[in-house]
């Protein structure tokens, strides 16, 4: 004899909608980003009324902020080591790697509309500024700030590159060999390695 099933209480059920809700809403912010994404749509992908979004997430500006909020076991590590600058590089570099392997959803809605959505965009740079003062904290250097934010750039290119523009030749490269043909430029604007320098042309004499 079978056991009756049980029904979810009240509240498991909110919270079903409401995780139905914010993964639609995360796919939809990542695909066509902030500005076309609207509460209509996502309460179709989710299969519930418009009103209910409304109810829960009140506005598409509070819905998003639900959204691209990563749940813990997907942060990225928060303290990135800054003692020497060879061990910052190679914990970016492993960062980049995690992400280049499996890159959550909700951080493509946020990168995604932060191209053409102002509070997007200066949402991102407030999360982003702690990981960007790790990162010149262990550069030695007096333009610092200079090379922390190439490193940074170069990062979230190769993510944008990779997931949201689907360039073939990153898209289909493996993390091991992107990282291991970056590991030298970052090395070099972390000051971990100073690289040759180049040849200088002969001069007549």
């Amino acid at each position: 004899m079978t056991e009756p099933r049980v029904r979810p209480t009240r509240a498991q059920q909110r919270r079903q909608t409401e995780e139905a809700i914010l993964a639609a809403a995360r796919q939809m912010f990542a695909e066509v980003g902030y500005d076309r994404t609207t509460i209509r749509a996502v309460a179709k992908a989710a299969g519930v009324d418009a009103g209910l979004v409304m109810h829960y997430f009140g506005t598409k500006d509070e819905l998003f902020s639900r959204a691209a909020k990563l749940p813990a076991e997907q942060l990225p590590a928060e303290q990135l080591p800054t003692d020497t600058a060879e061990q910052m590089t190679e914990a970016l570099l492993a960062s980049l790697a995690t992400r280049l392997d499996s890159e959550p959803v909700a951080s493509l809605a946020v990168l995604r509309s932060m191209l053409t959505n102002t509070a997007a965009a200066e949402r991102y740079r407030t999360a982003a500024e702690p990981r960007l003062n790790q990162i010149t904290a262990a550069i030695p250097t007096p333009d610092a700030e200079l090379r922390a934010g190439l490193l940074s750039a170069i990062v979230h290119g190769v993510i944008i590159e990779r997931y949201l523009l689907g360039l073939a030749r990153l898209a289909d490269a493996s993390p091991d060999q992107i990282i291991d043909l970056l590991r030298p430029c970052f090395q070099a604007l972390a000051a971990a390695q100073t690289p040759p320098p180049p040849d200088q042309p002969p001069t007549d004499s």
